[in-house]
């Protein structure tokens, strides 16, 4: 009945059809041969299957006649072009009813030559189900017809390929497998043949179903025996067809020789049990063709997370989406790519250049985790590749008559082989390859199907290059030279500098070195010093994730101040934004993207954003510098003891670390009252941010003066203090055992002489303005928020300011996305304005006592309510504002055009305060642009 076809046989025929009848509409004539030729697509013979013109009883009493019927499987009804197909439906439903019980088919296919619906009368549901699609998109749905050739057909949600159930499945069985005690080492490389095997049933590696069909009827539903069919179908797969015993199973010799090294290793027998053989078998039933390998990794982080969620993190895996990766990819190379081939119009000589240029692409992964980076990179690549394609063989693509004068089989420039990835943990090095095997094989497919020429690469011989090492330890010249490379990019570890572990700070300390402030580095910095080495005198460009404090506060100063050495420039940026990924269950993360080169960039593009998790705008700038602004490059900031001018002296709040016991509430401190009056004048207001921006009170012990007789007087203040004495004592940390000699005392004391400015620490990102206020030197300020003492209003003005406000959101760390101030790095380096005259500082005093003011009109509301862009009023606004302009006027600025603008300007401001350049960033500069 049926020619036993390859599912690339079928999607070639399938492609040659649909192009022969694009231009047909006749509803007789031709329609016979239309659908003569339709199924010889799935290398079925009609006439052996199915009749046209069955004659019908109708239900009206009327006889008619069915277009084509097969009995118990199909009927189909055949339409002038333009005609109704749910009419034709009806019709077709009208004739089943007329039919005997035992001819009543599952299927009925209605069509006008252009368009073709399918419907299942069982579907997956138990109820009928349809798609329509047009003829052109034929090659695209040809699975759903795969009841034709014989298989038993299995029903894919396209919006749905692989969804979490189908993760859990995998998940369950990796699970299962280690439950049974299947040993660990071999664990990783078992589950990555299995989805192997589940992807190449449905992408025309394996003939269609094979995989399937021969575990279903060949093993047992006890699944006793079904490790060992798994073990023949792997050891199958590794065996070249020419050397295959005569006398296999004929689902087993339509497997393929794969080898590529994937199958070649001898693995322990599995031992599986019912429910363990049904998620096997369950698990093919989702559609694996519509899957993006760069999904593998999430995929595979639940098995990660099972199996041990500390590694997972302290090895910083994330999965991301392609989404994101594109950001990357796309500032790296892939716009500059697309921008020539625009330009190239359809000159061949111009297409070809860049069709070369293509497959000469390297690229370097030096913390390729599961390959999510390389998979998606090499996509797009593959893609860009088919554009040009198209363009060359234009006539040819068009003209399905003509044979092909060129080999498709053979024809991609652009090969696994020239990718490269560094991981240290086996099992997302072993889905790095799977990724890009599978990665390649689908974009094969794209490419056939442009010619019309589907095609597998079996054997994989091509082999991308994943080195199982430590990326920080290892020479990457040993996998691959800088002579032969082309881009370095990816997703280094997220990891903070005091999260490292004793193995991670030696290897900080094996890439920079012993340099001044190593220990304030997150981990990621060590990849951005190891790139920048490695690609001295080359036209190698990077890119990498990192966390936003890698451009943020204390880190700029000491990473950039070595890249800077080394001729370092940032060619794009994306400022901050939320870096989301495809796993069940993802953390969010605070990040930037940085490209950059030791040569000066052309064109640098800078990308904002209004909303972290929204999209970015790209903003036309000069330069980056390491703050990821427009401004000079050169200027770093360093932490700075000392204001950079003549203004009061900023001091941390108080650190009580006493585990609470100093820290009252208002019961707390009512009763202790109520026990001990004299303890009274000893109990202070103490101030956080949360109390200060929320409207909240707590009070605290505050013993500084109180003297040894007075303290013995009272047993319930002493209970307290011989608490803060054990809980110090307790401590892993030498510096607050040391404390506990004086457990009375707060563990560091800087409270203000003079009445003083409070600002928190931390603050909302939301907020325009950071708020800030006056509080009195008797009220205790907490180690959350910062202190000026003795400053005055034209000090808080200038602060609460705009341009105080702009240089804070461009220099300051951040706690996720929140602001996190610092006096070192915000405060001392922020270049107030110069030369300022009396009649500026009057203004901006009033200005800001009118902020002052306007807030005290809203005494019920807190400064978390008023200073939410939401409902922030407009009085509150109007004199922020006010105050805006005056301390613009005083900078001698009546307005800037943009944020980058002011920055620009702050920047200047600050070099000129701190004199000339050091003589090192000088000789960079000159040599670089040498």
């Amino acid at each position: 009945m049926a020619t036993i076809l390859s599912w690339n046989e079928i999607r070639d025929r399938a492609t040659k059809f649909a192009r022969e009848w694009k231009d047909e509409t006749r509803e007789t004539g031709e329609y016979q041969t239309f659908w003569n030729e339709f199924f010889e697509v799935f290398g079925v013979r009609r006439r052996s299957v199915a009749i046209y013109q069955k004659a019908v009883e109708r239900i009206n009493g009327n006889h008619g006649f069915i277009d084509l019927f097969w009995p118990g499987k199909l009927i189909v009804e055949h339409k002038t072009a333009g005609k109704d197909l749910d009419s034709a439906f009806l019709q077709a439903a009208d004739y089943m009813l007329g039919l005997a019980e035992s001819e009543r088919p599952r299927y009925i296919i209605v069509s006008d030559y252009q368009r073709i619906r399918l419907y299942d009368l069982e579907g997956e549901s138990g109820e009928t189900e349809s798609q329509e699609f047009s003829l052109s998109e034929f090659v695209k749905n040809i699975r759903v017809f795969a009841f034709i050739s014989g298989y038993d057909i299995r029903k894919y949600r396209e919006s749905d390929p692989v969804n979490r159930r189908a993760v859990r499945l995998v998940v369950d069985l990796y699970n299962a497998l280690e439950n049974g005690m299947y040993p660990k080492e071999h664990l990783s490389k078992l589950l990555v043949r299995l989805v192997f095997c589940f992807f190449a049933d449905d992408t025309a590696i394996f003939p269609p179903d094979s995989f399937y069909n021969y575990l279903f009827y060949a093993s047992h539903e006890d699944g006793h025996d079904f490790g060992a069919h798994l073990g023949t179908v792997f050891q199958i797969l590794n065996t070249k067809e020419n050397e295959r015993q005569t006398h296999l199973d004929e689902d087993l010799l339509a497997l393929p020789y794969v080898n590529g090294g994937l199958f070649a290793e001898p693995l322990p027998l599995p031992f599986f049990n019912r429910e363990m053989r049904a998620s096997v078998l369950k698990a093919t039933e989702f559609d694996w063709s519509s899957v993006s390998p760069a999904i593998f990794g999430s995929m595979f982080q639940f098995v990660m997370d099972s199996d041990d969620e500390s590694l997972r993190h302290d090895f910083g895996a994330h999965y991301t989406s392609e989404k994101n990766i594109l950001k990357l990819v796309d500032g790296l190379f892939m716009d500059e790519l697309r921008k020539k081939l625009d330009e190239a119009g359809q000159n061949p000589s111009k297409l070809k250049s860049i069709w070369e240029e293509l497959g000469r692409i390297t690229l370097l992964d030096p913390a390729c985790g599961c390959g999510n980076f390389l998979v998606v990179a090499y996509k797009e690549l593959r893609r860009l590749e088919v554009e040009i394609l198209k363009k060359l063989y234009k006539k040819e693509i068009d003209n399905q008559l003509q044979a092909l004068p060129l080999d498709v089989t053979h024809l991609s420039k652009i090969s696994v082989e020239r990718m490269f990835g560094i991981e240290i943990l086996p099992f997302p090095a072993e889905i790095a390859r799977l990724s890009l095997w599978l990665a390649d094989h689908l974009s094969n497919i794209e490419l056939g199907d442009l010619f019309g020429k589907p095609f597998a690469k079996l054997p994989l011989l091509e082999q991308p290059h994943i080195l199982r090492e430590n990326a920080l330890t290892t020479d990457w010249a040993r996998l691959v030279s800088k002579e032969n490379l082309t881009y370095i990019f990816g997703n280094p570890p997220f990891l903070g500098s005091r999260l490292m572990d004793e193995s991670q700070r030696k290897d900080m300390y094996e890439v920079f070195g012993k340099i001044k402030e190593l220990g304030f580095l997150d981990y990621v910095t060590a990849w951005y010093m190891k790139a920048a080495r490695y690609i001295q005198d080359t036209r190698i460009k990077c890119a990498f994730v990192s966390t936003n404090s890698i451009s943020q506060g204390e880190q700029v100063g000491i990473l950039w101040h070595e890249l800077q050495k080394l001729g370092i420039r940032i060619h794009f940026a994306h400022r901050t934004f939320k870096w989301s990924n495809e796993a069940p269950g993802q953390a969010g993360v605070y990040c930037v993207i940085i490209g950059f080169a030791a040569f000066y960039p052309e064109h640098p593009a800078l990308f904002d954003y209004a909303d972290v998790s929204g999209e970015p705008h790209e903003i036309r700038v000069n330069t980056i510098n390491p703050y990821l602004v427009d401004a000079p490059e050169a200027v770093i900031l360093r932490n700075r003891q000392q204001p950079l001018c003549d203004v009061p002296n900023m001091s941390f709040g108080n650190m009580p670390r006493d585990g609470g016991i100093l820290i009252l509430d208002a019961g707390e401190k009512e009763k202790l009252v109520e026990a001990e009056p004299n303890s009274e004048k000893f109990i202070k207001t103490y101030m956080g941010a949360r109390e200060f921006l929320h409207g909240e009170s707590r009070w605290c012990l505050w013993l500084v003066n109180a003297q040894p007789e007075e303290l013995r007087a009272m047993p319930e203040v002493m209970r307290r203090v011989n608490g803060v004495k054990v809980f110090r004592e307790m401590s892993r940390a030498a510096s607050t055992r040391s404390m506990s000699a004086t457990p009375s005392l707060f563990a560091q004391r800087t409270q203000p002489e003079l009445d003083y400015i409070l600002i928190p620490r931390v603050s909302s990102e939301n907020r325009r303005y950071v708020p800030m206020g006056f509080l009195a030197k008797d009220i205790i300020v907490s180690d959350s928020c910062l202190a000026i003492s003795g400053a005055g209003l034209y000090h808080f003005g200038v602060l609460e300011s705009e341009m105080h406000m702009t240089w804070m959101r461009a220099v300051c760390g951040r706690l996720e996305s929140r602001y996190r101030y610092s006096k070192d790095i915000v405060y001392n380096n922020f270049p107030w304005p110069e030369n300022i005259s009396s009649d500026d500082v009057k203004t901006i005093e009033l200005a800001a006592q009118e902020v002052l003011n306007a807030r005290g009109a809203h005494a019920d509301a807190t400064l978390a309510d008023l200073y939410d862009p939401l409902s922030m009023p407009e009085d509150l606004l109007d004199a922020h504002r006010k105050l805006d302009h005056a301390v613009d006027h005083a900078y001698g600025i009546r307005n800037f055009e943009s944020e980058a603008k002011r920055l620009e300007f702050l920047f200047g401001l600050y070099q000129k305060y701190l004199g000339p350049e050091p003589e090192e960033i000088k000789i960079v500069e000159q040599n670089t642009k040498n």
